[in-house]
């Protein structure tokens, strides 16, 4: 399978079809840029819109993987070879990521019996390396996932998050005996939580065609977030509802999101392209 064939092919059909980059863009919810990188074999169309793609084109998936119109005769063969490949590069990132998550986990161990050998030889016990294993196996449980299986990984990781995080808040202020610690931290990490899974919803639901409308969703979102956190620490502690710098943080996490939200709307619109082409 080869992307820059595939793209080359794409470009072709579109031409045919007598759509620009930014028509096929608009009516496959993307971006001009996004079409642009597949017609130059830097990326692969994403699967989500891969079918859509082809009818617009007229052409097949296994077209489309293939790089070139697909007769009846070749048919079967050119399939076969498409799943060969895709099964191919599914078992190069398998491995990959095998020797990866490998190499972390080796890491984390020896990190951890550094921390034990030091105490002990400093201390004579086991005291301040308590704290420091309990954080590297909480980092190992929440990064395994994504490192295992990259981009699938992503919702194991978070649950993993889910369910690892209170039993750690819960060891961490046993062993440094600050009973206050698990439930402000539990409270704030259940917050946390809440916009973490609405942060992945919104990925999956506008990012994969509609980035910057993500990103910019997300920015917007962290503004009622730092507000909530803000208004728990103030009833919880004697720390301030407001300050200065939450302000700023706030402003400037609305000045990020209104940029992002126009900047999608001027690459939708074709601005871009156009106020480039003239200069």
């Amino acid at each position: 399978m080869d992307q820059i064939k595939t793209g080359k092919f794409i470009a072709r059909c579109r031409k045919e079809k007598k759509l620009t980059q930014a028509q096929l863009a608009e009516r496959l919810s993307i971006t001009d840029r996004a079409v642009s990188k597949w017609e130059t074999g830097k990326s692969m169309p994403d699967s989500s819109i891969m079918l859509e793609l082809c009818k617009l084109l007229g052409i097949t998936v296994n077209e489309l993987l293939s790089g070139e119109k697909v007769t009846m005769d070749s048919l079967e063969r050119k399939a076969d070879e498409n799943l060969i490949a895709l099964k191919r590069k599914d078992e190069n990132n398998i491995a990959k990521n095998v020797v990866i998550s490998t190499l972390f986990t080796i890491t984390l161990l020896i990190g951890m019996m550094v921390c034990v050998i030091c105490d002990i030889t400093i201390t004579g016990n086991l005291s301040w390396s308590l704290i420091s294993m309990t954080s590297i196996v909480f980092v190992w449980v929440i990064s395994f996932p994504s490192i295992m299986f990259g981009k699938k990984g992503i919702v194991k990781s978070l649950i993993s998050l889910s369910v690892s995080i209170i039993p750690y808040l819960y060891l961490l202020s046993q062993i440094l005996k600050v009973k206050e610690l698990f439930p402000l931290g539990t409270a704030i990490s259940l917050i946390i939580l809440v916009f973490l899974w609405i942060m992945l919803a919104v990925i999956y639901r506008i990012g994969k065609t509609r980035k910057l409308i993500a990103l910019g969703t997300i920015t917007l979102l962290a503004i009622p977030l730092v507000v909530i956190i803000n208004v728990l620490l103030f009833k919880t502690t004697e720390t301030p509802l407001f300050d200065v710098w939450d302000f700023m943080a706030i402003f400037l996490l609305l000045i990020i999101a209104i940029a992002l939200f126009i900047y999608d709307y001027a690459e939708k619109k074709g601005l871009l392209k156009s106020k480039s082409k003239s200069a």
